[in-house]
């Protein structure tokens, strides 16, 4: 396969070259578990900036397709393995199916500009204003998570939706958005000043926090949400099947 791109094009490059590594993941010698070609050469190769190349690897790896293995490189993800879901619940739900009734402690709109990390995520200009919205919800007796979303600007959120109401039964009926793809990092960390206060317990306390990225039927980013869960009150379960 030849790799190349086209500096003349109107298309920007970091979609070009996203478009290549798409192709290049299709190609034997690089399909489940083999090494992309090194980065500092790929680059050169191509004509392009390490960042360029990084801006579009960054999101075939937010949705699973690539792995970064620090200090040795990057890696085509096994194509057998799939984070897609064909019974996707929003938290209300989850917890509805469970018989639990949620209180909403606090609910926060706003604005916010967009830092590299969000800029990557939605292929969107640094510093472009993004729909925020943060929730403290739990139980009768408490809260016990701590939520924050990001949207992308394309699905269109205003800030006056009912947000009491299942988020994505809103995207979907309100703004034609169908929530499809989750990808999903869990990690253990302990809980700062301000999670203790709004979670209602001691700084160093144990708190499971969940990364979120939220993509539509096309693969297109919809959200990045990141959860914190009170450890005492939470447990993710995962279940398998062989």
């Amino acid at each position: 396969m030849e790799y190349s791109i086209d500096h003349k094009s109107s298309v920007p490059l970091h979609i070009q070259v996203e478009n290549l590594l798409r192709e290049m993941i299709k190609q034997p010698e690089y399909k489940n578990g083999k090494f992309l070609p090194n980065e500092v050469e790929l680059a050169k190769k191509l004509g392009i900036s390490r960042n360029t190349l990084r801006q579009a690897t960054n999101r075939l790896t937010y949705e699973g397709l690539l792995i970064r293995k620090k200090g040795v490189g990057t890696v085509v993800a096994d194509t057998r393995v799939n984070t897609r879901l064909n019974n996707w619940l929003s938290f209300s739900q989850e917890m509805k199916a469970l018989g639990i009734q949620i209180t909403n402690y606090e609910l926060k709109t706003s604005w916010e500009e967009a830092d590299q990390v969000l800029a990557d995520f939605f292929r969107i200009p640094l510093k472009k204003p993004v729909f925020k919205l943060e929730r403290l919800r739990g139980g009768p007796e408490r809260p016990f998570v701590y939520f924050i979303s990001w949207f992308h600007p394309r699905v269109g959120l205003t800030g006056k939706e009912d947000f009491t109401q299942p988020l994505y039964e809103i995207l979907e009926k309100k703004y034609a958005t169908v929530a499809k793809l989750s990808k999903e990092e869990i990690s253990a960390i302990v809980a700062d000043a301000f999670l203790a206060e709004k979670l209602r317990f001691k700084p160093g306390d144990p708190i499971l926090k969940r990364k979120r990225y939220v993509f539509d039927p096309g693969s297109r980013p919809i959200e990045f949400n990141i959860g914190y869960y009170r450890a005492d009150s939470f447990v993710y379960t995962v279940e398998s099947e062989r």
